[in-house]
């Protein structure tokens, strides 16, 4: 656990992140040390931690030891850290995966919410809350999806999500406390995992450019995301819990293109034309129940956070396949480097 804070760091705000390891995590994180918070990040205890997305600033943060299936862990953390703001990020967030795993996606993504939301009530009641909700909620909902489009969830994921969004909305009202949801639709960047599949498509589109693949193999191509840059929606998160009120949120562009699209953008980049070449849909990344079109009306919070993306869609695929590319080159030149290193001795 951290130790006391001294006079001068308790004049900071502190801001607690679930899933500061993941992609929103470590950007959420990013931004909030540029606004000067103090900054606690809840990992779990494992055998092999992965610290890649947050490397950067470990020596600017503190990470505490918890778990989403242990409530006492957590309640033990917001007594001895005392947060102004609750970022709740943490979840099995991988959708296919909730069809392989669907208890534990229960336990983390539904019931975790629960524990954090109840060791807030016990013990940091003037806290701010948020919960990362999700687009993957309104499901087969007709787009536009805005705060008051029906949820119908399409994985158990998505049914995890719902519950966790909803527990959010009965805390807010049964104990008054300031628990908000941000809807955020799909959202990606360089430090997206690469089971996702824009993730999947920019490694893959590197690969092919590099020689070091010759196909790519992908699910439902005509799939429709609206998708926007992670770094532009944390800080919507944070807008959300400056409001006099706390509420929840839709978050995304207002623009969806399908998973060809993607893939077109990302082929184009890598200055390669015959995409069609390379793609092959196989039925095992195929859902057993899809969602088909997804398109966020972000019109609340354009009117009342004064929120907007900032990153286009061109710009986002471009920045991916390109991190993506200079990854592989990198790894190739290690490897070289090794191999020279190894014939010289």
């Amino acid at each position: 656990m951290p130790n006391q804070k001294s006079d001068s760091k308790k004049k900071q705000k502190v801001a607690f992140i679930t899933g500061i390891t993941g992609q929103d995590g470590s950007y959420l994180a990013d931004f909030l040390l540029t606004k000067g918070y103090q900054v606690y990040g809840m990992v779990r205890r494992t055998s092999t931690p992965n610290f890649e997305r947050i490397n950067h600033i470990l020596d600017k943060i503190e990470l505490v030891y918890g778990d989403l299936l242990d409530q006492s862990s957590i309640t033990a953390i917001l007594k001895e850290i005392q947060p102004d703001e609750i970022y709740n990020l943490a979840a099995q967030s991988f959708v296919k995966d909730s069809w392989n795993e669907p208890l534990a996606t229960g336990e983390f993504t539904a019931l975790g919410v629960l524990r954090v939301l109840e060791a807030m009530r016990q013990i940091s009641p003037k806290a701010k809350f948020y919960q990362a909700s999700s687009s993957e909620m309104f499901g087969s909902a007709p787009a536009p999806q805005n705060e008051k489009t029906r949820f119908e969830p399409r994985s158990p994921y998505a049914v995890s999500k719902v519950f966790g969004h909803y527990i959010t909305v009965n805390y807010r009202e049964s104990y008054n406390l300031f628990a908000s949801s941000g809807i955020l639709f799909n959202h990606e960047s360089p430090r997206r995992g690469i089971e996702f599949v824009t993730r999947k498509i920019s490694d893959g589109v590197a690969r092919i450019k590099l020689g070091l693949a010759d196909e790519l193999r992908l699910g439902n191509l005509d799939a429709k995301r609206d998708w926007g840059f992670a770094g532009d929606y944390v800080k919507a998160m944070w807008q959300i819990l400056q409001q006099e009120k706390p509420d929840d949120y839709v978050i995304g562009t207002g623009i969806n293109r399908s998973v060809k699209d993607f893939v077109q953008a990302a082929f184009k980049i890598a200055g390669i034309k015959d995409w069609e070449k390379y793609v092959k849909v196989d039925p095992k990344f195929l859902r057993p129940a899809d969602v088909t079109d997804l398109r966020a009306d972000i019109s609340k919070a354009k009117k009342k956070l004064g929120w907007e993306p900032e990153t286009s869609f061109e710009e986002l695929v471009k920045m991916m396949v390109e991190h993506d590319t200079k990854l592989l080159l990198t790894e190739r030149i290690k490897k070289d480097l090794d191999k020279l290193q190894e014939y010289r001795i």
